[in-house]
């Protein structure tokens, strides 16, 4: 029983740790005319898939999307409140949920390599928070989803750097701490 609950506040620990890491990464922003600013939140997302996996990862964004929807500066520039799940970014924000599980899903499919969790944060870090983001952000706006859509490319370079840069942090932490990934509570269960 100590066991299942020591392997729970790990998890716990973890999970606040990554949203700790999302919110610390949203602190530095570029605004930009669209109304949605380019962050380093998704790099955070795409480690917390790539690291905590499916279950965890996504739990890591919530914490974030909850602290923000209760009023607290935890979005790009110290924003917060429900209001900015009203806004031309909300879309991404609830993208960000899909965006975690997709990653981890990906990325913890097999063993760990850097095509795997390099595919992961492409797919899921990018492709799933657009799938959402761009829809959501061209109903707010009220522009046509081809031009919301193209207004959003320019993210696509600066997405795909923090891809690598995700990439290679993960692959870094997994040969480093591997207690990270959760391993330790995994081998001492089998």
């Amino acid at each position: 029983m100590s066991e299942k609950r020591s392997d729970l506040g790990r998890d716990l620990a973890r999970i606040a740790i990554f949203a700790a890491l999302i919110i610390a990464l949203g602190m530095v922003t570029i605004p930009l005319p669209t109304g949605v600013p380019i962050t380093g939140q998704t790099l955070g997302v795409m480690l917390a898939g790539t690291v905590l996996g499916p279950r965890r990862g996504p739990s890591a964004v919530l914490l974030v999307l909850v602290l923000a929807a209760i009023g607290l500066p935890v979005l790009a520039g110290g924003h917060g409140g429900i209001a900015a799940f009203a806004g031309p970014s909300a879309g991404y924000l609830i993208g960000w949920i899909a965006g975690a599980f997709v990653t981890g899903l990906i990325a913890h499919s097999g063993r760990i390599t850097w095509w795997r969790t390099g595919c992961a944060t492409v797919v899921g870090g990018i492709g799933a928070v657009y799938l959402i983001g761009v829809p959501v952000q061209a109903a707010v706006t009220g522009l046509g989803l081809g031009p919301t859509a193209l207004s959003s490319l320019v993210f696509l370079p600066g997405d795909l750097i923090k891809a690598v840069a995700a990439t290679a942090l993960t692959l870094a932490l997994r040969r480093a701490y591997p207690p990270a990934f959760g391993v330790r509570a995994r081998a001492r269960a089998v």
